[in-house]
């Protein structure tokens, strides 16, 4: 790490966002101290985004939780995948059977071209293979394009038990709703869905954090015995609350407003340089983990790039150490191994 460069940065965050404050009531906390290492869609900065690979290999470098995004199928199964438009992810594109799916929709006042999960049922989906989502950035993750299947919520359960044996410790799934307005208008709601794979399979509160970008999809959730999670994005509001705003959503008002019903804040981390978002949520009781860490430079602040490609890896080290001395309680990263090694640190 640079220590030497980092030292303002720190100095300001450590004055700014209250390091040390107490932790506040809510999820458990991760046995042994420090941030929860969450990995997001898996270890997604190493193996194709939420495949079974990437999961795994985010647990055997020291992932505490693991990342699901769910959209559901034609028959209402709910599987992984970034968003329900899945051009990006999958192979579809290059299946001919398939040709004929492609299609224009409205996704969250949004116009989207592509092949959307609630089009395929389970049984097609399945034939299909998961590509890396960003070959341009991850060249070296196309290597196992065509190999995985698409996962399915349950699958992504099993699988966390199962490594939770292997390991020795508890690794919590951590799945998001994604546009549950949307799928609530089409017949599709996420929320009964995800109940039942939590009530069926008998998740604690050590084992499973919901989260969502929309309010009204989390307090759907209330009453289940898991921790919530309150997405927060930079720009505009949530899409179920037209005029409401994730800037007034993190004053100490709205914070107040978000601990009737969460347990964790999820804001983007560019949302806590220079704030007291951090002191501000612990007062509110509510814990906070930023997202989303990335190595290479492009995601990386200026002082902390490396070399002259955007693609390069930076110190993503120091970044880490800045937010940890900040006192976030979680951080979400695409490349888990290196969030628990600066942990250690």
């Amino acid at each position: 790490m640079q220590l030497g460069r980092r030292s303002l940065l720190l100095a300001a965050a450590a004055g700014t966002a209250g390091a040390g404050a107490a932790a506040p009531a809510g999820a458990a906390p991760r046995k042994g101290g420090g941030p929860v290492v969450i990995g997001h869609r898996g270890a997604a900065g190493w193996r194709p985004e939420h495949t079974a690979p990437s999961y795994t290999y985010a647990v055997q470098t020291g992932a505490d939780w693991i990342e699901p995004d769910l959209v559901p199928t034609k028959d209402h199964v709910l599987v992984v995948r970034h968003e329900n438009e899945i051009s990006q992810t999958t192979d579809v594109a290059r299946r001919p059977e398939f040709e004929g799916r492609r299609t224009t929709k409205t996704v969250d006042g949004r116009a989207v071209t592509g092949w959307f999960t609630e089009d395929f049922t389970l049984a097609e989906l399945k034939t299909l293979r998961a590509v890396e989502r960003l070959p341009a950035v991850r060249n070296r993750n196309t290597v196992f394009d065509g190999r995985e299947e698409v996962m399915t919520f349950q699958e992504v359960v099993d699988l966390a038990r199962r490594l939770s044996r292997e390991h020795g410790r508890t690794i919590a799934v951590f799945p998001e709703t994604k546009h549950p307005t949307y799928f609530r208008s089409i017949g599709l709601p996420l929320e009964p869905k995800l109940a039942a794979v939590i009530r069926r399979n008998r998740l604690g509160r050590r084992e499973c954090v919901v989260q969502s970008f929309e309010p009204t999809s989390l307090r759907r959730m209330t009453g289940l015995g898991v921790p919530l999670w309150q997405a927060l994005g930079t720009t505009g509001g949530p899409y179920d609350l037209p005029g409401r705003t994730y800037t007034e959503m993190m004053t100490p008002t709205g914070l107040a407003e978000i601990a009737a019903y969460a347990d964790w804040i999820g804001p983007d981390k560019a949302s806590l340089v220079g704030t007291s978002l951090v002191t501000d949520a612990h007062a509110a009781g509510l814990r906070i983990g930023p997202y989303t860490f990335r190595a290479e430079n492009q995601f990386l602040p200026a002082q902390f790039r490396h070399g002259s490609g955007p693609n390069d890896f930076g110190d993503a080290f120091a970044e880490y150490a800045l937010y940890y001395r900040m006192g976030v309680d979680a951080v979400v990263t695409d490349f888990p191994d290196l969030a628990v090694i600066a942990r250690r640190s």
